[in-house]
């Protein structure tokens, strides 16, 4: 790579033959975690190329539609699921990744949750005061910040004023938005470009420091030499069709992969099932397994304004779940809707008088795995199981919702459980969501957080990387993305795994 070639972008149109080039490092994956790497070393000096499977979105891309938005923007067309407890999980194919379609939530897990992880893995140095001063850089230079009053819209307020009624702690989330204006269009991608995705703040800041980014190539192999890794290879591919064309090598002395918790294994395995020789590499794959409950007021709440997800409440972390407003297209809501025809078109008409609260929760009991398929395909295989006693955890989540509500005035909620009722009109009622035992099998839930694919242990024969990220049998050859948590991390992942990234980013440019 040349000097005039630094601080490029390159996108499907400009690939006209097959091509190799040369880095300190190339980073696999353009989402929260690869972006803050690419960064910190292009700003350190370092070559750095950034390779991204799919391609720039810009506000004029962005549709309402969520089916179709979600057909472009996730991999295997937002359909993506697990086999054994099926539970539907998306993952991100655009410039930015997961940064582009998600909340922009940014919360920083509770001292526990590090303590935990350093007492049962093996691991030191990763504690929250460890952690404190990479949270703080990445906070800084998105401007991080709690969401403002003036943007929160009715349906976040009135969980506010629910929990207030009942004594629990609850606050404004900080996102990573300047500006907002309460269009709730985060998922569909946000059109007033007020949420600080990677393709706006990172991607860019790296660019101008002379990184290459490098959009529509899918990496299908990483290259090793001896015990060290040394590039990647693949082959460009046109977006939304998947075709591929031209073939690319990329050389590099390190190589840096936040492909995410589904693709980096994937990747290890189809190159020679590499830094697996603890076994670790696709196993203990976790989620967090949201629910929500549809509640329905008097007066109209007008959900449609507001900030997708403005207020949470992390009174019941230590219970093993967070609850969170939220929003989303009415398409995508109705799903969940009871009953057809006459009576779903009445509960449609409900919608303006309706607010959405969910839960996630922290099921360590629920397990699964990663796998390749056969052939040339890179989509995974993943198998996870819902333990019993973590759904009883998810029910736990859904009476406090039901009291919030119903402290905030609702007049009836709509659980969308299988064997409690499908309308509840007071807390009287709701008493059955305590009480019942909740099969794995009840909820309709998904999740979009997963974790723990190519965790971090303090022993190589336990784990696939060391608390830095770097793999442990293999030189230069790091992984950043949420893969590498040893157990979820009870809140939203992204700061997270991007303070993580930024600690790696420090500790590879020092190898360098």
């Amino acid at each position: 790579m040349s000097g005039s070639d630094r601080g490029a972008v390159r996108v499907f149109a400009e690939y006209e033959r097959d091509f190799t080039e040369q880095a300190d490092v190339v980073v696999v994956g353009s989402g929260p975690c690869g972006s803050v790497v690419a960064y910190e070393l292009a700003a350190r000096g370092k070559r750095v190329v950034l390779l991204e499977e799919g391609p720039p979105f810009t506000p004029q891309d962005f549709e309402l539609d969520g089916a179709f938005s979600m057909s472009r923007t996730m991999r295997e067309a937002g359909l993506r699921t697990t086999r054994g407890t099926v539970i539907p999980t998306m993952q991100a194919i655009a410039l930015g990744g997961g940064s582009l379609v998600n909340s922009a939530i940014c919360v920083r897990p509770p001292d526990f949750v590090f303590e935990g992880w350093e007492e049962n893995f093996e691991i030191e140095g990763t504690r929250r005061a460890d952690l404190d001063p990479h949270f703080d850089a990445v906070e800084a230079f998105l401007g991080i910040a709690p969401t403002p009053d003036e943007v929160q819209g009715q349906r976040n307020l009135l969980f506010r004023d629910g929990c207030d009624a009942l004594g629990i702690d609850s606050e404004p989330i900080a996102r990573n938005a300047r500006g907002c204006r309460g269009s709730g269009e985060c998922f569909t991608g946000c059109r007033s470009r007020a949420k600080q995705s990677m393709d706006i703040s990172y991607l860019p800041a790296a660019i101008h420091a002379g990184a290459r980014v490098l959009t529509s190539l899918q990496v299908q192999e990483v290259l090793t030499e001896g015990r060290r890794a040394s590039g990647v290879r693949g082959q460009v591919v046109e977006p939304f069709s998947g075709r591929r064309s031209h073939r690319f090598q990329i050389d590099a002395k390190a190589v840096v992969l936040a492909a995410g918790c589904m693709a980096t294994p994937i990747l290890l395995s189809k190159s020679g099932n590499l830094a697996n020789r603890s076994g670790q590499v696709g196993r203990n794959l976790q989620f967090h397994p949201g629910i929500a409950i549809l509640g329905v007021f008097p007066e109209k709440v007008d959900p449609g304004f507001g900030a997708t997800q403005g207020y949470q409440s992390l009174a019941f972390l230590r219970e093993g779940f967070k609850l969170e407003t939220l929003w989303a297209p009415a398409a995508v809501l109705a799903v969940r809707f009871p009953g057809y025809g006459h009576d779903l078109k009445t509960r449609l008409a409900e919608v303006p008088y309706a607010a959405n609260w969910d839960a996630i929760a922290s099921c360590h009991r629920s397990l699964g795995t990663v796998r390749p398929k056969r052939g040339a395909s890179l989509d995974p295989i993943l198998t996870w199981r819902f333990h019993s006693e973590d759904a009883q955890v998810l029910g736990g989540a859904l009476y406090q919702i039901a009291r919030i509500f119903f402290a905030a005035g609702a007049r009836k909620i709509l659980p969308g459980v299988y064997g409690v009722p499908g309308e509840i009109h007071s807390i009287e009622e709701a008493d059955v969501l305590r009480t019942h035992r909740y099969a794995p099998t009840d909820f309709v839930t998904a999740s979009n957080h997963a974790f723990c694919t190519t965790r971090m242990h303090g022993d190589p024969a336990k784990g696939v990387v060391d608390p830095r990220g770097r793999a442990h049998e293999m030189d230069g050859l790091f992984l950043v993305d949420t893969g590498i948590f040893p157990r979820c991390t009870s809140v939203n992942p992204m700061f997270t795994g991007m303070a993580l990234a930024h600690r790696s980013a420090a500790a590879l440019a020092d190898q360098l």
